[in-house]
């Protein structure tokens, strides 16, 4: 007995130690980017052999990340292009999932079938494609040619879907029994049981609208609609320089902590969420 108890304490440990080495290596960039966005720009330089530390932190470079590009517009565009894009995303998928998930019409089977199909169509030609469709609309340098292809998402419309079918059909049935609509059912019973999934779809759209950066940089080529993804390139070719990586790391340690504190403070949310739509029965 005391031979293993002794051998799951020692499995414990080498699992524990192996998670902590783990967690250094995928920690270890945001620490270095961190780091590098507090030391001066000679400091920097003169480092020949890199230091994991520094006695005489700055603030100089995030200064000069709002001083160099005009990146607080960049977050407002940012903002406004993520909050619209999700909103919409929401009220496209929660009653699409809801219709592939309780309603009953014909060829619903298939016409799912033909959503999934869509996933296996390469991004690039999605991509093209939706630039052809909004050039010709005259919707380039627009918040609405930034917007609408973002609009609908078919893997959330999945995630959504599996979630909504795990409550139990009787639910609905009873609600249909009282003279429930199936909009009052959505609204008042499914999405309130579901929320954890739908916290997560939202929480994952916008980190998809604040990371994204093709279709920004291809639909726009005016700075006024540029989003944060843009602006560091924009820093990066007419703000500090290729060769000024301290305030580069600044510009994206400041776009970046928008986005951790989000997961941090809805992390168990998110690990819910997914658990619970990939999971049936």
């Amino acid at each position: 007995m005391q031979e293993k108890k002794l051998s799951k304490i020692l499995l414990k440990i080498a699992v524990y130690a192996m998670l902590a080495v783990w967690a250094l290596i995928v920690l270890f960039p945001f620490y270095w980017m961190l780091l590098t966005s507090i030391k001066s720009y000679g400091s920097y330089n003169a480092e020949f052999i890199p230091k994991f530390y520094t006695l005489s932190p700055t603030i100089e470079n995030y200064i000069s990340a709002f001083s160099a590009v005009p990146l607080a517009k960049y977050f407002l565009n940012t903002v406004i292009y993520t909050v619209v894009t999700t909103a919409l995303m929401l009220v496209i998928a929660i009653p699409s999932a809801y219709a592939f998930a309780r309603l009953e019409f014909k060829g619903k089977n298939l016409l799912f079938l033909s959503f999934l199909a869509l996933m296996m169509i390469p991004t690039e030609l999605v991509v093209i494609t939706n630039f052809t469709t909004i050039t010709n609309l005259e919707m380039r340098n627009t918040f609405t040619g930034l917007i609408l292809p973002s609009a609908a998402s078919v893997f959330y419309i999945y995630l959504l879907k599996e979630n909504f079918e795990q409550v139990p059909n009787e639910l609905y049935l009873a609600a249909k029994v009282d003279g429930t609509t199936d909009f009052k059912y959505l609204m008042k019973v499914l999405v309130p049981i579901c929320r954890p999934t739908v916290v997560t779809v939202t929480i994952l759209k916008v980190i998809e609208c604040w990371n994204s950066y093709v279709w920004p940089r291809l639909i726009t080529d005016n700075p006024a609609y540029y989003l944060v993804s843009n602006g560091i390139q924009e820093i990066r070719e007419n703000g500090f320089g290729r060769e000024n990586i301290p305030a580069m790391m600044a510009a994206v340690v400041v776009i970046s902590l928008p986005l951790i504190v989000l997961f941090l403070i809805f992390r168990n949310k998110i690990m819910a969420g997914v658990a619970r739509g990939g999971t049936k029965g």
